[in-house]
């Protein structure tokens, strides 16, 4: 499954207990009418990979859901596995330059007679 919208907070690598267990939170915020923020976790070597994102972002988020139960209590975790930008990656060409033309100056001048007859004059 995949997750779409802008990276809202990135949290710090957390260990946990003698075995070195790494885990690591993102929260995206969708992009949707009612805009959801997600927590995503990222564990042991997958950590690293948001080292190159930062908050405000937009991503698009690989997931597994796991699920796990505790005193009888279950628990949904959303663990990510891969990220990558959605954004722009370059902004965009600036526009050309344009020179400024120069004051617009007739040709010939034009008679009282023809200007009567010109509409738009």
């Amino acid at each position: 499954m995949e997750l779409e919208g802008k990276i809202k907070v990135i949290g710090e690598t957390q260990s946990f207990g003698s075995s070195g267990f790494t885990k690591r939170h993102l929260v995206i915020t969708t992009d949707e009418k009612y805009p959801q923020d997600i927590q995503v976790e990222f564990v042991k070597d997958k950590c690293s990979i948001l080292d190159k994102y930062a908050v405000g972002q937009d991503v698009k988020v690989g997931i597994n859901i796991r699920g796990n139960e505790y005193k009888g209590k279950y628990y949904v975790n959303l663990q990510g596995w891969k990220i990558e930008n959605t954004g722009q990656e370059s902004s965009p060409d600036p526009l050309p330059s344009v020179p400024p033309t120069e004051a617009f100056e007739p040709a010939e001048d034009i008679s009282e007679e023809e200007h009567d007859d010109c509409p738009f004059l």
